[in-house]
């Protein structure tokens, strides 16, 4: 299973055997203070400081596998680009309907007869949303835990990073029992087994399928989105508004698709600093924009707001030249309307 995972291009690292922990590796590396930065181990190819240590090398894997067959696999989820809804069933008291979906009040007139785990709430929410619950996807991958919970696996949008919490924290939570795997975590992989049982995949979906736009939004409203502190990593994060753009597919914002589109490719190319057809991808978002502005599909300072501020994220400092682009494409899209069976 450790190397069938790192095939997918998901980083793993062993998991003591019979424990959903990551393996120790030496005394030093679990001494007081000893983090994993600079850790010589990891250098040296062990396996100390759990997801800090994982990897997709196969003769790596295959070194760590062969000195214990009986380890189970870990997957690092943010390298891995998973997020993974772990859905709990633990028996345990309802808590009080501010806390069950956190930003969102449920009113005394909403019968929660029944509600008791964290099935109950991410389909609360999921009917909030006019969508059906994540644990019923089946065109993704999803495991059953042996505790009875659900692991619902999702591709991560490569311009969308999120982290990890845990249950409805105060500061980071999306529904009761409802925990999230993402960056700074780890998911264990089917077909490891502790003394409560298995986890094994359900149906016959093996692959993470694209995160719901939904979810994304309700991620995003939680306060999920990785705080990025250095200038390179911040510069592929885009701002709040084009986030909303980068994720919207028509449904959770006023922002349609075909827009959502282009901005996406737009906010792609702030993976490196030159190059990509960004003048191309930037010119065909502000064409796009111009011909929904023209078919009354979206207002004028909301196309210049999201075209602005998505090539800026792409391109800091290069304002007169995106501008130019912007300008252009949106004179150019406002003589051909862009209405949903097509230009006119």
């Amino acid at each position: 299973m450790a190397l069938w995972c790192a095939e997918q291009g998901w980083p793993v690292h062993p998991l003591t055997p019979g424990s959903k922990l990551p393996a120790g590796n030496c005394a030093a590396c679990s001494s007081p203070g000893h983090t994993a930065e600079g850790c010589p181990c990891l250098t040296a190819g062990r396996w100390c400081h759990g997801f800090f240590a994982a990897t997709t090398d196969p003769a790596l894997i295959r070194t760590w596998w062969t000195k214990n067959p009986r380890f189970g696999v870990g997957i690092a989820c943010g390298p891995a680009g998973l997020v993974v809804i772990d859905v709990d069933a633990h028996p345990a008291p309802v808590p009080s309907r501010d806390r069950l979906l956190p930003g969102i009040p449920i009113d005394d007139h909403v019968d929660l007869t029944g509600l008791a785990n964290g099935f109950h709430t991410l389909g609360l929410l999921a009917a909030l949303r006019g969508a059906p619950s994540p644990a019923d996807d089946t065109a993704t991958l999803r495991v059953r835990t042996p505790s009875g919970g659900l692991h619902i696996w999702y591709r991560a949008h490569p311009h969308l990073p999120l982290r990890s919490s845990t249950g409805s924290g105060k500061n980071r939570a999306l529904a009761w029992q409802v925990d999230i795997r993402a960056r700074g975590g780890y998911i264990i992989a089917p077909g490891t087994t502790t003394p409560a049982g298995t986890y094994i995949a359900l149906g016959t979906s093996r692959s993470p399928a694209p995160l719901p736009n939904w979810l994304a939004q309700d991620l995003l409203r939680t306060h999920h989105a990785e705080e990025l502190h250095s200038p390179t990593a911040a510069a592929t994060m885009p701002p709040p508004r084009a986030r909303q753009a980068v994720i919207a597919a028509g449904g959770a914002t006023s922002v349609p698709k075909a827009l959502h589109t282009v901005l996406a490719e737009v906010a792609a190319c702030a993976a490196a600093p030159e190059g990509m057809g960004f003048t191309e991808k930037l010119n065909r978002a502000a064409f796009t924009a111009g011909g929904l502005v023209a078919a009354g599909r979206l207002r004028p300072h909301e196309a210049e707001s999201l075209l602005r501020e998505t090539a800026t994220t792409a391109r800091p400092h290069q304002d007169r030249r995106c501008e130019s682009i912007i300008r252009t494409g949106l004179e150019a899209g406002a003589r051909r309307p862009l209405h949903p069976q097509g230009r006119a």
